[in-house]
């Protein structure tokens, strides 16, 4: 996959992939969407938009899930692929992932599980990297990263991902498929992040609108899968952003299961949060 015609010439790079920028050096990865269905799946009798724009809600509506989450991201010729897992509860826009970073390029120097703790309007890293002492957080304010936390971690968070969906346009369905066991519809389009920014859950706007205004374009290319529930199992994402006048191309991918597990997440407290430089 390699995301082309999306980047604007000249947009500038913003400090929110910094983040991501020195969790991974300049390694960056891509993946290809997979389990399209047979053109002669019958065509939905509600429309395609307003299924995919609704599936925010029904997620609030089903409480929690498991999640396993997939960044990918390519630049140069050069490839990298993030891996989270955990679990959210999408009615209090909160979570828990243990993010693992791939091996450096010569194979060695593995990278110890980062704990993130997504929240509304924050992020919390732990093990973020050098120059923060052991056991302590970092905390990012996602209302001022210029992606809303979209890439910045590299995981996309559940709620967000499920969010830029409300900003969906030129839906098409492409039929049923089989998602783990599990009977899916499937749904590719384009999301306009300023629009979702807009209609988005009052938790949310915040980090999708500065998304809105720190992303090279308006629009986001998605594949969702839908099951009969109306719940999303499945969105991948795919973003586009220059940094030092190359374009990078990612694409998230955000896999839903285990509806209505039990997830708790507790912040850390003010003392063990690191507020000093970063290093690298």
């Amino acid at each position: 996959m390699v995301v082309q015609g999306y980047g604007r010439p000249g947009a500038r790079a913003s400090g929110a992939f910094a983040v991501t920028a020195v969790l991974v050096g300049s390694l960056v990865g891509t993946a290809a969407v997979t389990g399209c269905a047979a053109p002669e799946d019958p065509k939905p009798t509600v429309d395609p938009v307003l299924v995919v724009r609704n599936a925010a809600d029904v997620l609030t509506k089903a409480g929690t899930s498991k999640a396993s989450t997939s960044m990918e991201m390519a630049a140069g010729g050069t490839r990298v692929t993030i891996r989270g897992e955990g679990g959210y509860d999408f009615r209090r826009r909160t979570g828990r992932l243990q993010v693992v970073l791939p091996k450096d390029p010569a194979g060695t120097g593995a990278h110890r599980p980062i704990t993130e703790l997504l929240t509304p309007g924050a992020l919390y890293m732990k093990n973020r990297g050098a120059g923060v002492p052991a056991g302590k957080w970092v905390r990012v304010d996602t209302t001022t990263l210029d992606d809303g936390n979209l890439v910045t971690g590299g995981a996309t968070d559940p709620a967000a991902a499920a969010e830029l969906l409300r900003g969906a346009r030129k839906v098409t369905y492409l039929g049923e498929t089989e998602l783990a066991g599990v009977k899916v519809s499937h749904y590719r389009g384009i999301a306009d992040i300023a629009h979702a920014a807009r209609v988005a859950s009052p938790q949310l706007r915040g980090p999708l609108a500065a998304a809105a205004k720190g992303f090279t374009t308006d629009t986001v290319p998605f594949d969702a899968y839908l099951d009969g529930e109306g719940r999303l199992r499945k969105v991948r994402h795919q973003f586009s952003f220059s940094n030092q006048g190359r374009t990078v191309a990612v694409a998230s991918t955000t896999l839903l299961y285990g509806f209505g597990v039990r997830v708790e997440v507790t912040l850390p407290d003010r003392r063990d949060i690191y507020a000093g430089k970063i290093k690298g």
